[in-house]
């Protein structure tokens, strides 16, 4: 029935197994990955007819992560998967980036790559599998896909490379580098790194290169018995290569005269007239195929501009970073708030600070965890001169904070020395060229001006990539077009020190090692520059809050104090809260956090706890409340909820009628705590304590005498033997 086609190999020190025929058969390639215990199903699908008229490459990718697949049933009211998390999208967006540029140029069949994570060993990410898995059912397929790619994790372990490190090893890591490509070379490169050197980043990139290659073999040797037969591809129409000849001689003059304008606006005012004028002479036939044409020869002007004269759009050269403008404490109510404006792309980011209760809780695969740190990124149409509809965060958005994300987590304080919850903003409110560097830029300044105590201020910068059979060109600071019509975005994002997160893309097949190194190089020349330029605004983390943060102060109980502190159903926390106006946190370890931006009320909140847990102590002298009268003495509170007796003989020296002759129920006392008795209860005493200054008085009463039977035990009374009968 079945036609299983298997092919194991080890791979750093675990199985990894590809197995297809025995899984969705109907899709024109279907591969289940399994590496340890993690599995992944991976399907490709690609339309039979192409659509018309389209000027790219439909491509879907959608990677989704089961619940089932590490035993557990989904939170919350509805028992199934929603939305895809943001971890989802991520690896989407990972699985994406490497096979896009290996599919041939002139196909443009709907084409959707689905990957499901079956089963998960908690050890391995299915990240990788999911990737391998996505490589190899497109490999099988059929469809025209120039592959097969791999992909691997990198760890860096006391000076070790490590490859596809587990879960807890990867706690230990320094890098978390995942790198893809072919067997020639790398086409994607996502990293978060502990202020590495340009060396060790570029040695974790051939590393992986290297440790993917068997991969690649395996699926090669598994496609040699499963593959169906490749789609034919139909040439490019004689009417189109016509086309495209005529569109250079219509639009050539107009297209170059126009990319000489600097001025982003302009020079896409004046690019659309050019295109406009060429549109206009053509025939209504012609015009249903023009924008592929179009595309064309703007590309070959920009990118041969570039690499034969070594001036760009905007009249730099390839080394030189646009003008750079940075602010900060531009918004008075915000914790912390820069600006930060490179050329025409400018980020508004804003930073707010929080206690425990506003960090993020994610429920993975993994386990449920709580995140501190959090940044958002928001592209609105304004920000590049557009009217258009407003949507949640798209996969770009996402893509784009996690990045920002990544270059800014490894030099956050850690949480017991800044117990804060961080959530920082970026609102892109210009673009022309890497928002997303813009953003790491504008967060490290926002935080800074928040008093966020980072370990260095963190810049970010975007390379691209000119490539010909005749040379090619590594530009710094590439523009929006630079990016749109260029071969690479490279992104480096770090401090002085070293690099905090590198992100690759490529649009062609691969590029080389002396490419990357020289790319790496320039990065590291422009990033120290863009931190220069920083240092104008701000050098370092202020050393006070604002005033409207909250401040949190620490304290510790006891562990067995944590019941008495929130009391039954909450009710003692509930109350400190709403009387002192402060959030206050408890952790089992018995950390407790008050947050207030009243200092005061802190106080008061600390106070109040302090008493809850505290232990009276024989002959301390306390301050206290009369809370309860009785005929043989009076109850008061003196320590937080805990009350003592003032017995009726400990009142004043000399013989006392009533106890009301004395002190009533409200009254505020000053007490000793003269005694504890085997069941904790406080024996307290007024008469030796000066009840204006609370200054303790000698006892002049005379000891009482002892009396016959003093210290001599009570026998026991016998109790009479129940009688069998009864």
């Amino acid at each position: 029935m079945f036609e299983v086609v298997r092919k194991e190999i080890e791979w750093g020190g675990r199985p990894l197994v590809l197995e297809t025929g025995r899984l969705a058969r109907q899709a024109d390639g279907a591969v289940l990955v399994t590496y340890g215990e993690t599995a992944a199903l991976c399907t490709a699908v690609g339309a039979k007819t192409p659509r018309v008229g389209l000027d790219f490459f439909p491509l879907t990718v959608n990677y989704q992560e089961k619940t089932f697949a590490a035993g557990k049933i989904p939170g919350g009211f509805f028992k199934r998967e929603g939305r895809p998390t943001e971890k989802e999208t991520l690896t989407s967006r990972l699985i994406d980036r490497p096979i896009r540029p290996l599919f041939h140029p002139s196909f443009r069949c709907e084409t959707q790559v689905i990957t499901t994570v079956v089963s998960h060993d908690l050890e391995n990410d299915p990240d990788i599998v999911a990737l391998v898995g996505a490589s190899a059912a497109l490999t099988i397929s059929g469809l025209p896909f120039m592959g097969p790619i791999a992909g691997a994790r990198v760890g860096y372990i006391d000076g070790q490379y490590v490859l596809n490190p587990l879960a807890d090893e990867l706690a230990q890591s320094q890098l978390d580098l995942i790198v893809a490509g072919t067997r020639e070379g790398v086409l994607m490169v996502e990293s978060e790194a502990h202020e590495l050197s340009e060396e060790i980043m570029l040695g974790a990139v051939m590393f992986g290169h290297k440790g993917y290659q068997p991969v690649i073999d395996a699926i090669i040797e598994m496609a040699e018995q499963a593959a169906k037969e490749p789609r034919p591809i139909e040439d490019t129409p004689q009417e189109v290569l016509d086309l495209a000849e005529k569109v250079r001689e219509l639009g050539e003059a107009g297209l170059r005269v126009a990319y000489k304008e600097t001025v982003k606006q302009t020079r896409q005012e004046k690019i659309s007239a050019a295109k406009q004028a060429v549109i206009e002479q053509l025939s209504e036939d012609e015009q249903a195929l023009v924008g592929g044409p179009l595309k064309s020869l703007e590309k070959d002007i920009v990118r041969r501009d570039i690499l034969d004269t070594g001036q760009r759009i905007d009249g730099r050269d390839t080394k030189t970073v646009r003008p750079i403008d940075c602010l900060v404490s531009m918004l008075p109510r915000s914790h912390g708030s820069a600006v930060f404006t490179r050329g025409e792309t400018q980020a508004l980011v804003v930073t707010t600070l929080g206690t425990g209760q506003d960090e993020q809780i994610v429920d993975a695969l993994a386990g449920e965890y709580r995140e501190h740190f959090m940044l958002h990124y928001n592209f609105p149409p304004y920000s590049v001169g557009e009217a258009g509809r407003m949507f949640g965060p798209g996969r770009r958005e996402i893509g784009h904070g996690k990045l920002a994300w990544r270059a800014l987590r490894p030099l956050l304080p850690s949480k017991e020395d800044f117990p804060y919850t961080i959530r920082v903003v970026s609102e892109v409110t210009e673009s022309n060229g890497s928002s997303s560097m813009a953003t790491v830029c504008g967060s490290s300044l926002s935080m800074m001006d928040a008093g966020v105590p980072l370990k260095a201020p963190v810049a970010g910068i975007a390379m691209g990539l000119i490539k010909e059979d005749d040379g090619y060109a590594v530009l710094s600071d590439i523009l929006g077009d630079e990016d749109h019509l260029g071969d690479m975005d490279f992104k480096v994002a770090g401090t002085e020190a070293g690099i905090t997160s590198l992100q690759m893309d490529i649009k062609i097949t691969s590029i080389t090692e002396e490419i990357m190194q020289i790319a790496l190089g320039q990065a590291r020349d422009g990033r120290l520059h863009i931190l220069g330029e920083m240092a104008k605004a701000l050098t370092q983390s202020r050393a006070e809050l604002s005033q409207h943060a909250p401040r949190i102060t620490t304290m510790n109980v006891p562990t067995d104090k944590i019941r008495e502190v929130i009391g039954t159903g909450g009710k003692v926390i509930r109350e400190i809260c709403e009387e002192t106006g402060c959030k206050i946190d408890i952790d089992d370890e018995g950390l407790i956090k008050i947050a207030s931006t009243d200092g005061d009320a802190a106080i008061r909140a600390m106070e109040w706890i302090k008493g809850i847990v505290a232990v009276p102590e024989v002959g301390v002298i306390y301050s206290g409340k009369v809370v309860k009268v009785m005929d043989f003495g009076a109850f008061v509170n003196f320590l937080g909820a805990k009350d003592g007796l003032v017995h009726i003989s400990e009142l004043k020296n000399e013989r006392v009628g009533q106890v009301t002759d004395v002190v009533n129920e409200g009254d505020e006392v000053k007490v000793k705590v003269i005694g504890l008795d085997d069941r904790g209860k406080v024996k307290l005493s007024m008469r030796v304590v000066d009840q204006e200054s609370g200054e303790e008085l000698e006892d002049t009463r005379p000891p009482r005498e002892p009396r016959e039977g003093d210290g001599e035990r009570r026998p026991r009374r016998s109790r009479r033997p129940r009688d069998a009968a009864e």
